[in-house]
């Protein structure tokens, strides 16, 4: 019979700070769960370790090979940027990841930020809290330009499963629905005409990103393509926030060369005061919250269960990644 592992989740504490279960995952073996991880504790806590399950503690090359037991690495997310997959497929450990979990949430959010910048909801009922609209002499006011969406456009770049629930959403609004995909994945279940990437930002009233940050897609929203937005332009961001050249964004949100920002990621989180974006003039910012309803969290758990179930079965799911030899030898 199968040895239990020895199971190590380095940052437990947003995916569950308590209103959630582990004892799914508590129940396939010995297993540590630490709220959050250090750098420099990484290696004392894994080093025993046959399975390291991480949502955003950074697991590198050199951190990797300083794991001589390590077999298998499950990332709590669907975003595997935080691990050196080529290293990790070097030295024989599997990755996984968790797709689609957080689909229906991450499209909501999108549009919750959205209907921020098109009603500032929040802002105008924080007046009312203050007493403006009771010291007012006119039954209504409203302290920035308010936009109906039935009848403009979206542009979405990225048109997977996250990018499809938006493009869904936004036709039941009435908005005429464009995209950019390198790779088209089938009927997204909305009317949605492919474009060019830059026809997306020239056509777009809302650009919304929902593609993976890759060495290509690294600072895709830059000067250049912020030019080609409309004066009245929204750009929205709950993918990654390296897709976006900050200090470019911050520029053409304070000269008004596009109207505003809804963004629930950056490029370094939690993001030093030092960034650019924080002061902007009309940039609405959320922290990193889009995946973490209820809904998608218990989703999230479930299938980290199953990936491992299915790793520790000899038949592993969700693998991004090819081991280049035989997994090490416990």
């Amino acid at each position: 019979m199968r040895t239990p592992p020895h199971i190590v989740l380095l940052d437990g504490y947003t995916l569950n700070p308590g209103d959630l279960s582990w004892d799914a995952l508590m129940d396939l073996g010995p297993c540590a769960i630490f709220d959050r991880t250090s750098v420099e504790e990484i290696v004392p806590r894994a080093e025993d370790a046959e399975i390291v399950l991480t949502n955003k503690t950074r697991l590198v090359r050199e951190t990797l090979r300083r794991l001589p037991l390590l077999q298998y690495i499950g990332v709590l997310a669907t975003g595997f940027d935080i691990v050196d997959v080529e290293a990790a497929s070097e030295l024989g450990i599997l990755v996984t990841n968790v797709p689609a979990y957080s689909t229906l949430s991450v499209a909501q959010c999108a549009f919750a930020h959205l209907l921020n910048l098109t009603h500032h909801v929040g802002h105008h009922a924080a007046t009312v809290r203050d007493g403006r609209w009771s010291r007012s002499e006119d039954f209504s006011y409203w302290d920035f330009p308010l936009v109906e969406l039935h009848g403009l456009t979206l542009g979405i770049v990225g048109l997977g499963q996250i990018g499809s629930a938006v493009a869904r959403i936004a036709h039941a609004a009435g908005m005429t629905v464009i995209a950019h995909d390198r790779n088209p994945r089938g009927d997204p279940g909305a009317p949605v005409r492919l474009v060019d990437l830059d026809d997306v930002f020239r056509l777009g009233d809302v650009v919304t990103l929902h593609c993976p940050l890759t060495p290509e897609t690294h600072h895709l929203v830059n000067r250049r393509r912020l030019a080609l937005m409309k004066s009245t332009a929204f750009l929205i961001n709950t993918s990654r926030g390296g897709l976006i050249d900050e200090p470019a964004l911050r520029e053409a949100l304070d000269l008004g060369r596009i109207a505003g920002a809804g963004l629930d990621v950056l490029s370094v989180e939690p993001p030093p005061p030092s960034n650019p974006l924080l002061g902007s003039k009309n940039c609405f910012i959320t922290p990193h919250v889009a995946w973490a309803t209820r809904a998608a969290r218990e989703r999230l758990i479930r299938a980290v269960v199953e990936n491992v179930t299915a790793y520790l079965s000899g038949h592993p799911m969700n693998a991004v990644n090819r081991p280049s030899q035989a997994p090490r030898q416990l």
